[in-house]
């Protein structure tokens, strides 16, 4: 058997890996554009900011490894420019010397990857302009940086322009991000992406939202770029961080179904609508682990595990893809956010019905030195209390709850047994109820109606016109911050105060993260009034309402 590969990087290069180990006597040809075959794209910003030292601990693995251990035979530099599927032959073009041949196959596997998105606005090819995929571009970024370029700018607040931005800070460049959407991050809901906001404005780097480029233009310094808003900036180097497209220009010239946005449509075994075509990575449409409808997701992890599953079928192991659910990671300096499953905003758009539930505790035992806070935003769906998705921000601890929610959702698991899941727990690690229980027992509080809750969109709405507005915390706490409006009646005191709580509305309680608001909602209801929790309290109304906003 003969399989030809185009594209290595995550998704190729472990279609060519387990392919040799359950053959070994097949013919295996992988083709790649580049000059490298394998390497660790994601680590591409860490180089340039002097995290990674070596530029060869970015080499997962090279073509020689693969042909000496693996008999893969690897031709870099080489692109694929057309395929012939009634012949089953692909049209190799030589980069080094032009030359062009036929090579023949008896399954082909697209993994061509997706590319930076440029926008169609002028000087987008300016030198100085730069976009981040591979090594080649992060020599040329990393070596205007070390000729002592002062000012960057990113386009794009998304994950690639959150990293980028730490790796120039650490470089001591000033920093500007523009982003078009009012948040950083725009895949994860908004509230989430507070504390990498105020993370990035505390480091030094300018954050202009609601803003984009329009045109570009040599100066005498380097670049001066023209923005929506009548702005202009001055740039020694510009990276664009807009997001990519799919390289699918030879699926579609072989005639291979392609999705609306672009995307290799492949079932769930990596097959593509010709049964000899295979396509993996982020080139591709899957299928969405949670809807069932199509998506389009570009990360590492998924397209390793496709170039497994396409081998398999491949050489007769019926293996499939369960489906993509966008579980995702970015740090900035000491901050953390992570995501996995549907957002709220998802949900909203495709109109699916869910709840959420917001959760602020400490990654480990509080009474353990070193205790750092972190805020973790549940989604579930409240007919079945299956979890539909989870984002947690920090400084510590948030990659490990955000895994343990991952494994949740692919368990199909409620919100009751993540109440009932049984972690690791020493004080130093985490607590005896760790806050994946926490988010499982206010989820199961809110769905079971033991404390209504409000959230503070809700109270923002035509709630808040109506209600009262309590504040349980101390007066020490209300005097450092509160919401507009509230009276401070502190929770210690209620019991022997409720006389000065009006019955004649609906009465929302808050606290500082939602605990000591849920005990007073059950003491107003006890005393027969209308009374909700406002969801996460305090420390959820300054995500949605960061102290940045009012000094803008």
């Amino acid at each position: 058997m003969k399989v030809v590969i185009v594209g290595g990087v995550a998704g190729g290069a472990s279609t060519a890996a387990r392919a040799r180990r359950l053959s070994e006597s097949a013919e295996i040809i992988m083709f790649e554009r580049g000059p490298d075959v394998s390497f660790a794209n994601c680590g591409l910003p860490y180089y340039i900011g002097g995290e990674i030292q070596e530029r060869e601990k970015l080499l997962v693995t090279k073509p020689s490894l693969l042909n000496k251990r693996y008999r893969i035979d690897v031709r870099t530099r080489t692109e694929i420019v057309a395929i012939d599927r009634r012949a089953k032959q692909v049209r190799a073009r030589n980069l080094g010397d032009g030359v062009e041949y036929l090579e023949s196959y008896d399954f082909l596997v697209l993994a061509p990857g997706a590319a930076p998105w440029k926008p169609p606005i002028e000087g987008v090819d300016l030198p100085g302009v730069f976009t981040l995929r591979n090594l080649e571009d992060v020599d040329r970024i990393k070596d205007f940086v070390d000729r002592g370029v002062e000012h960057a700018v990113i386009v794009g607040a998304g994950f690639i322009g959150v990293e980028l931005a730490e790796n120039f800070l650490r470089r001591k460049l000033r920093t500007t991000i523009v982003e078009l959407q009012d948040q950083v991050i725009p895949v994860v809901d908004r509230e989430m992406t507070t504390p990498i906001a105020e993370a990035l404005r505390s480091r030094g780097a300018t954050l202009l939202l609601r803003e984009s480029v329009e045109a570009m233009r040599k100066s005498a310094d380097g670049l001066t770029l023209n923005l929506k808003s009548g702005r202009t900036l001055d740039a020694g180097l510009v990276v664009l961080g807009v997001g990519v497209r799919p390289e699918n220009q030879l699926a579609v010239a072989a005639g291979l179904e392609i999705g609306p946005r672009g995307g290799i449509r492949v079932d769930d075994g990596m097959q593509t609508s010709d049964p000899s075509i295979y396509a993996v990575g982020d080139a591709v449409e899957t299928r969405d682990f949670l809807t069932g409808g199509r998506t389009q997701v570009p990360l590492a992890g998924p397209a390793n595990r496709q170039g497994r599953i396409a081998a398999d079928n491949i050489f007769g192991r019926e293996s499939r893809y369960r489906g993509t659910q966008s579980t995702a990671i970015v740090g900035f300096f000491d901050h953390t956010l992570a995501t996995t499953g549907l957002t709220e905003k998802v949900l909203v758009r495709d109109r699916t019905p869910f709840f959420k539930v917001y959760v602020h505790a400490n990654h480990h035992a509080g009474y353990y030195p070193g205790a750092k806070p972190l805020s973790i935003k549940l989604l579930a769906d409240p007919l079945t209390g299956k979890v539909l998705g989870a984002q947690a921000v920090g400084s510590e601890g948030v990659a490990n709850r955000i895994n343990v929610l991952a494994a949740a959702i692919q368990a199909e698991m409620t919100i009751r047994d993540l109440a009932e899941v049984e972690l690791a727990y020493a004080p130093q690690f985490g607590s005896a109820k760790d806050p994946v229980n926490m988010a499982g027992f206010v989820a199961s509080n809110a769905a079971d109606g033991l404390c209504p809750q409000v959230h503070v969109d809700q109270w923002e709405g035509e709630l808040g016109k109506r209600a009262a507005l309590i504040d349980v915390r101390t007066p020490q706490e209300f005097a450092a911050g509160a919401i507009p409006g509230a009276v401070n009646v502190p929770i210690d005191e209620l019991r022997e105060r409720l006389d000065e709580i009006p019955r004649d509305r609906p009465v929302v309680a808050y606290c500082q993260v939602g605990m000591r608001g849920y005990m007073a909602v059950l003491i107003l209801r006890d005393a027969g009034l209308d009374a909700y929790n406002l969801g996460g309290g305090y420390k959820t109304y300054r995500l949605h309402h960061p102290a940045s906003d009012e000094h803008a």
